[in-house]
């Protein structure tokens, strides 16, 4: 056992605070889904925006990181990095639009944006698909890192972490709903990034690394801190960098980074007093997002490289840990209990803890609010009073919890799942951005990219996983190619993309067009603009009906794509200053921190002609 006494009170009184916050935001949850899974629509912009970067910071994004700097250095980081133009997107052109369509999850969106029996089934299959399926895969990855975390320093078997954590997450989010976890979230937070901070510096001063300059000449971390891979090795540049910032951010759909919002960051939206506080609270999700939390992470990550040079030495340290679970994401957990003290041990650990149960939380109160609203209460039992709603989402909330504790006990590694998230969402981002600004696209069009989705990445994968079988060696020798992993990775996932689009954008022309009373309805409603609707608005005219008001004539996409672009530098800047500060290069951190300054600037300016309701 490695906590001691004062490490165990600590814990205990974390847990104590957690329930006490929940219980009191927990009134008048149960009285309907509106308060239950939307706090009552009233929320501010800041207390969102909080909660949305705690839901991200579970526990498995430490060892994520972690994992990514061992094997590719900081620079690897690009592959969620490059999301960021996927969330600032979301701040300046379509957060507004989710808060004006009043929906009660994005699910609901696709009966108001597209007609008939498909649109019905849609929203169905997504709903046990997303909300069942591709939430517990998400959770049961951050219980993952739960599980290391609970066997490295709490001394714990996998099941028993596990079952004591689910007790109290699900204890918490089934009683109060969206405001208990908003509430809770935000202690969370705050908790969670100070004990991220106080690991880094710990970690920083341990004799065996002595200081950030020893830290960043050791050999085996030199050459891990380039913030931009080299192109003198065009594979790795290609993956890691060119390919997520060209295509992935907005080709993918990931949780948390779907193009056009989506999920737990559209119920947030969803849940905002009005359309200024959804846009103000998702550009405060991005910035404390991609600024501010990486760095902790980063530098334990790059320390672990002196410590745990490889996979074995972390075998040959932890005897009594299963070698299932000792990958490269757990040597961020291992470094917190070699290098920390009785008591901040204790802190930390709450901290993780607390990390894992506010995206737990948030996964579980989203994935039921999709079961409940939009099978439960649409297909199974339309008749369904709100009590029963409620009760049918605290079961789904258990349910959730259960299947996913049972998936996290199979997994491996944090990386993993995250590969295969990602491939299982590329090719449909595209149409999420799009279905907003063009008529064209129906229900077909959607499902043919989930489809398309789903049949060509099995596809790939199964490819992949032959030839490895055949030839362990890997794809290039079994096919006769001559390229490396790295390009093969490359080729997979930008052929899924095309794949995908190609599928979805062939559906859309070969099918019949939404029918006119509804398309003219949603117009209506969220005034998207824009040449995309051009037919309808004229066809509408034509008949006598005006559908574009006079606050519509400026369509303000195009300064919202400018505000996207400003603030996306303002971010990257901030990060790249910080990291350079770090490295103690004065010059290119000033050079950064102007940069930061000047487009924060011209970003406020900016932001000041999009239009506001």
């Amino acid at each position: 056992m490695v906590l001691q006494a004062i490490d165990w009170f600590i814990v205990a009184i974390f847990f104590v605070i957690l329930l006490s916050i929940g219980f009191a935001a927990s009134r008048q949850a149960g009285n309907n889904t509106a308060n239950f899974f939307l706090s009552g629509r009233n929320m501010p912009w800041w207390l969102l925006g909080v909660s949305m970067v705690a839901t991200t910071f579970s526990a498995d994004t430490p060892n994520l990181v972690t994992d990514m700097v061992r094997t590719g250095g900081v620079a690897s980081n690009w592959l969620w990095w490059a999301f960021l133009l996927t969330g600032m997107l979301t701040v300046f052109v379509y957060a507004k639009l989710w808060n004006r369509s009043k929906v009660m999850t994005d699910l609901e969106f696709y009966e108001i944006r597209y007609s008939g029996k498909m649109a019905a089934f849609l929203r169905g299959f997504r709903a046990i698909y997303l909300g069942f399926f591709f939430n517990v895969m998400v959770i049961a990855s951050v219980s993952l890192a739960f599980i290391k975390i609970a066997g490295v320093m709490l001394g714990l078997s996998p099941a028993v972490a596990l079952s004591i954590a689910a007790v109290i997450v699900v204890f918490y989010s089934g009683l109060g709903g969206l405001k208990s976890i908003l509430w809770t979230d935000l202690f969370q937070f705050s908790f969670a990034m100070f004990g991220a901070i106080v690991a880094a510096v710990y970690v920083v001063n341990a004799p065996q690394i002595d200081g950030l300059a020893n830290l960043f000449s050791h050999p085996n971390v030199a050459d891990k801190l380039s913030l931009v891979p080299s192109m003198s090795q065009p594979e790795i540049f290609l993956s890691i960098f060119l390919i997520p910032l060209a295509v992935q951010w907005w080709a993918a759909w990931y949780p948390g980074a779907e193009p056009g919002g989506g999920g737990y960051v559209a119920q947030r939206m969803l849940s905002a007093k009005s359309e200024t506080d959804a846009v103000g609270a998702t550009l405060l999700f991005n910035f404390f997002h991609y600024a501010l939390r990486p760095w902790p992470w980063i530098i334990v990550g790059l320390g672990s490289l002196i410590i745990f040079p490889d996979i074995q030495s972390m075998v040959d340290r932890f005897p009594d840990v299963s070698t299932q679970y000792i990958q490269n994401d757990f040597a961020y957990p291992a470094m917190l209990r070699e290098f920390l003290p009785p008591g901040l041990l204790g802190l930390v650990v709450a901290s993780l803890i607390a990390a894992y149960m506010s995206t737990t939380a948030s996964q579980l109160n989203w994935g039921s609010s999709y079961l409940v609203n939009d099978f439960y209460g649409r297909f199974w039992k339309p008749d369904a009073t709100e009590k029963q709603k409620v009760r049918f989402g605290r079961i789904s909330t258990i349910s959730l919890m259960f299947v996913s504790v049972l998936l996290a006990l199979v997994l491996q590694n944090a990386l993993q799942a995250f590969q295969y998230l990602l491939m299982i969402g590329a090719g449909t981002g595209l149409i999420y951005i799009l279905r907003w600004f063009w008529w064209r696209i129906n229900a077909y069009s959607e499902m043919a990219a989930m489809i398309g989705a789903g049949v060509y990445s099995l596809t790939f994968i199964l490819i992949e996983n032959f030839a490895l079988t055949v030839d362990p060696e890997g794809i290039v020798t079994v096919f006769n190619l001559s390229m490396s992993t790295a390009y093969w990775n490359i080729i997979k996932f930008v052929g899924v993309v095309f794949l995908t689009s190609s599928t979805w954008i062939i559906v859309t022309f070969l099918t019949l067009p939404i029918d006119e009373g509804t398309l003219r309805d949603f117009y209506r409603k969220i005034r998207p603009g824009g040449p995309g609707w051009k037919k309808v608005v004229d066809r509408a005219h034509a008949e006598g009906i005006i559908l574009k008001k006079e606050a519509d004539l400026k369509w303000d996409v195009p300064t919202g794509i400018l505000c996207m672009m400003l603030g996306s530098v303002s971010i990257y800047s901030t990060l790249f200053a910080i990291g350079n500060l770090l490295y103690n290069d004065l010059v290119q951190a000033s050079i950064f921190i102007a940069m930061a300054i000047i487009s924060a600037l011209l970003l406020y300016r900016s932001w000041n002609k999009l239009r506001m309701d």
